[in-house]
Order: C-alpha cells, then sequence, then structure tokens
C-alpha cells in the first residue's frame, strides 16, 4: 500500500507543487490567511523528502514558487489597464514571465535542501537557510525584485518583532523551521520537533524588550489621501481639480498647529524645479507657491513631485521622481530623488529596441526617469531628522536609511493607485516590516490608500482605507532609543543565521551517512 501512495504523490507531485504556491500567496495581504504559508512548507517538506530525483526536487520548488508569484503578483497586471500604449491583456503576459524568473530562487533552495536530505531534519534546516539566502539574491539580481517574501505573511502577526534582530529573511527562515516543527510532529518525531520549535521560539523573542525613545515635545503632522485614481491622475484638464482636493484636505479643520503635511508621491503632477530657464522655471515656481500657501508659520510641506533635468537649459535630459521639503513662501529647503527605479516603470531599458516593438514604461512621459544617490537624511529645524524612501524603495530590507546619519522617521510617499486590491495592502505589510527592523517610524501618504503611520514597532497606529478621501492627524511616533541589532549589522544576521542552518543541515545529513557506515 505505501509503494502505491508513494507512486500515485510522485505523479502527482507537480500538481501538489503548484497547487500549494498557488494557495500560499494567500497567506499575504489581502487575504492574509497567514497560517496557510507554514500548512504550505509542510507540504513542500513532504515532497522533497519523498522525492528520489534532483530534477524533481527542482520542479517542486519552481512550481511552488510559480504559484506563490502569479497569485502574488497579480497587482502587476491592473498597472497596465491604465497604459493606452499596450493592451491590458499583455499585463498578465508580464505576470507570468516574471513569475518564470522569479520562480527560479525557490527551486535553487529546494535543490539544495533534497542533496542534503538524509534526515528530516538536516532537510528542514537546509531549506530554511537556502530559502532566505535566495531571497536575499532575488531582491539584488539584476537590480532586485524583493516582492513578498514569505515573512511579510507574519506582518500582522506579534513575531514581526523579531525582525528587529532577524530582519525580513530571517522571518522566512521562522516561517519554516515552524512548519518544519509541525511536520516532524505529525511523523511522530518528538525529540528533533521540539528542538528545532524551541530554537524557533527563541529567536523570535529575544528582541523583544525594545525601549521607545521619549520625544522632546509633540510633533503634530497630517497625512492627506486624496483618492486620486490613476485613470485620470495624468490627464491636463484634472490637474486644477486634483490641486483643489489636496488644498482642501490640507485645510479641513482638525488636528494641531503648526505641523508637517504630507503629500503622495507625485502629489504635484508638473514639475517643481526646471532647470530650464524662462517661463519653465518660472512655471515650477508658481506651483511650489501654489503647493504651500496653506501652510502657517512654522509649518512646512513634504510632497512627491517632478525635477527636470537639462543639460543645455532647452531640452530635457531626464525627470527625477523626487520629494521636495517645502517653506511656506513655496522654497524648496530640501529633495530627495528616488535612487532605486523600478524597470519598465520609470524607466525602459533596452529603449531604442522596445520603442521600436511598440512598448513604453507604465509611467507618463517620454524621458525617462533619472535615479539620485541612494538614502538620505535631512535634518528640518524643529522637527528632528527625516529620511525618505519613495513608494517601490521601501521593500528593500536594510536599503532604506542613510546608516551614517539615522532619521528620526521615514516618509514613504507612494502611489498604489494602479496596483490592484492586493498592491497596497501589501506594499503597507513591507512598509512594516522595514519599521520594524529599524526600529523607526514610518509615515506613508498615498493618493488612493492605504496611507498610514507605522510606529517603530510595526505598528499600524493610524490609517485609511483604500479609495477613501481624507486626512490623518496624529503626532510622529517615537524611534527606538537605540538603533535595533539589525539596523546595527543588517542582514549580515539573517544570512549567517541562513549559512548555520546550511551548515548544520549538511552536518546532520554527513553524520546520518558515517553512522550508517
Amino acid at each position: 500500500m505505501k509503494s502505491i501512495t508513494d507512486a500515485a504523490l510522485t505523479r502527482w507531485a507537480p500538481a501538489v507543487a503548484l497547487a500549494t504556491g498557488l494557495a500560499s500567496a494567500f497567506a499575504f495581504q489581502p487575504a492574509d490567511l497567514w497560517p496557510l504559508m507554514p500548512i504550505a512548507f509542510m507540504i513542500l517538506l513532504e515532497l522533497l523528502w519523498r522525492t528520489t530525483k534532483l530534477w524533481r526536487a527542482l520542479l517542486a520548488g519552481y512550481l511552488f514558487g510559480l504559484g506563490q508569484f502569479v497569485v502574488g503578483l497579480n497587482w502587476i497586471a491592473t498597472a497596465f489597464t491604465y497604459q493606452a500604449a499596450m493592451p491590458a491583456w499583455l499585463g498578465w503576459v508580464a505576470v507570468v514571465l516574471l513569475s518564470i524568473y522569479l520562480a527560479v530562487y525557490p527551486a535553487l533552495a529546494a535543490g539544495v535542501a533534497w542533496r542534503f536530505r538524509s534526515e528530516r531534519s538536516a532537510l528542514i534546516l537546509t531549506l530554511a537557510g537556502a530559502w532566505a539566502i535566495c531571497e536575499w539574491l532575488r531582491a539584488g539580481v539584476f537590480t532586485g525584485f524583493a516582492w513578498n517574501p514569505v515573512a511579510v505573511a507574519l506582518a500582522p502577526t506579534p513575531l514581526i518583532t523579531a525582525s528587529a534582530l532577524i530582519g525580513t529573511y530571517g522571518l522566512s527562515e521562522l516561517v519554516v523551521l515552524f512548519a518544519g516543527a509541525i511536520w516532524l510532529l505529525l511523523d511522530r518525531k518528538w525529540l528533533p520537533s521540539a528542538i528545532i520549535a524551541v530554537a524557533a521560539v527563541l529567536l523570535s523573542l529575544i528582541p523583544a524588550p525594545r525601549l521607545l525613545s521619549t520625544p522632546d515635545s509633540a510633533k503634530p503632522v497630517r497625512v492627506v489621501q486624496p483618492n486620486i485614481g490613476q485613470e485620470v491622475k495624468w490627464r491636463p484638464e484634472f490637474a486644477e481639480r486634483s490641486a483643489e482636493r489636496l488644498a482642501q484636505l490640507s485645510a479641513q479643520p482638525g488636528g494641531q498647529h503648526p505641523r508637517l503635511l504630507f503629500w503622495p508621491e507625485a502629489a504635484v503632477t508638473e514639475p517643481l524645479e526646471d532647470d530650464r530657464p524662462g517661463p519653465f522655471a518660472a512655471y515650477a515656481t508658481w506651483e511650489r507657491r501654489r503647493a504651500s500657501a496653506l501652510l502657517r508659520p512654522g509649518e512646512f510641506l513634504l510632497t512627491g513631485g517632478i525635477a527636470v533635468l537639462s543639460k543645455d537649459g532647452l531640452s530635457i535630459l531626464a525627470a527625477t521622481n523626487s520629494v521636495f521639503v517645502l517653506t511656506r513662501d513655496g522654497n524648496v529647503i530640501g529633495r530627495y530623488d528616488k535612487s532605486h527605479l523600478v524597470p519598465y516603470g520609470e524607466y525602459l531599458p533596452m529603449r531604442p529596441l522596445l520603442s521600436a516593438l511598440g512598448l513604453s514604461r507604465l509611467a507618463p512621459g517620454d524621458a525617462d526617469f533619472a535615479s539620485g544617490p541612494g538614502p538620505q537624511t535631512i535634518t528640518l529645524p524643529g522637527w528632528g531628522k527625516i529620511g525618505f524612501q519613495i513608494c517601490y524603495e521601501i521593500i528593500f530590507s536594510g536599503h532604506v536609511v542613510d546608516e551614517r546619519n539615522r532619521p528620526d522617521f521615514i516618509f514613504n510617499p507612494s502611489n498604489d493607485a494602479w496596483f490592484g486590491r492586493w498592491g497596497p495592502p501589501q506594499h503597507l505589510a513591507q512598509a512594516r516590516l522595514r519599521a520594524a527592523e529599524e526600529g523607526i517610524p514610518i509615515i506613508r501618504s498615498t493618493p488612493t490608500g492605504i496611507s498610514a503611520i507605522v510606529d517603530a514597532r510595526g505598528h499600524v497606529i493610524q490609517s485609511l482605507r483604500w479609495h477613501t478621501a481624507g486626512v490623518i492627524d496624529s503626532q510622529i511616533p517615537p524611534a527606538t532609543a537605540m538603533p535595533t541589532l539589525f539596523a546595527r549589522f543588517g542582514n549580515l544576521i539573517p544570512l549567517l543565521l541562513a549559512f548555520l542552518l546550511v551548515v548544520g543541515g549538511i552536518a546532520l545529513g554527513q553524520s546520518r551517512r558515517y553512522r550508517r557506515i
């Protein structure tokens, strides 16, 4: 009977792996069925344990990843519905093609784990370490795509605090370890199950006692969410209505003064700075003064906008996706330019070739965006140190702050308006992980949601619902009194832990082999 069962499982293993990966995507936001993730890894472990060929192990990991990415990244397809130059169906082609590439990383992790599977515990340890290493590689290779490491499923749970020590990739290791402990328990492997479970629990509890700093004084803020959809945002005739809506929400009664005012990414669609002299520069000055006209003495506006770059003062060389810090009279006292640009979104790789094929980037305009120098901290007198990460940049663990000048909080303006129902909550979940990792609060302002204030433990203090116009009146939460261990050492800690897990798995496998001899 057992041989019949094993034969059937071998035959249907590819379908089981794909279905398990598809189901695991519902562990992420907005479905938020996070227990599905460890259950999915229990099934993957069973498939790898029963597999007798390396290519079957690689295929199981590949199909698992393919299913998870196709469902979890469905929001990318929505972006194509806002781009008239490309058909909407191309969005799903893009999702599938991207997932075909991304699934290589789970396949590699599964292959490494299978290679040293001579003992169940060895398989668990090796898979946990290899999975985290492959997620880290995925975040860096070919400019990186760090969206939805499996740890993101834990963002709404108390385990998010563990990221202050072991980071996002360490949390991914915990998911596999917890899954492995239950898998061993079901097979009545009591001792190894208990050892792995206790180790995972200890890792999740060590960083819990973190002290928050005491702010010198209350620092009021207002976060604006105008609920301006992507389908109208870039229409020339909508610019006036957009400005009016931002002004109305910014000026509505309530809250404390003086305060900082936060607007979303590209809230002002016309350039706020322009290297071209004459009417171009004058128009940018007028836009800045209009935007900041509602400020009271001692207040500042932090808004997303565009700067136009030109070498000769006539033609446009490029543009920057920026955050401008504006005074009451419209002067720019600080600017942050987005560094980690989105391929095909903010610039078109191989532009001559792809343009000839009729393709364009998803963001409107003919000129590509130029990248900035990386994380920066701007000191604003009376308000402290502010770090910036625009939209997509916030998903890159260990790369969101200037380590030499730690900010008091991070402003993360974003435009999630074209990412459907699944993109915005997943984006917020990843911002929560960055806050917990660094011990720094994050303020998010988006056109259609989800705007939020996240404290230094990764907890959402206040938020505005998706597709809702409104404001958040609150105060800047305190950062941790001291940088977290992750903030000090970055991804060195989770990668070292991953290395130890892989080495431990290999050692277990080798020791069993010697015992047989």
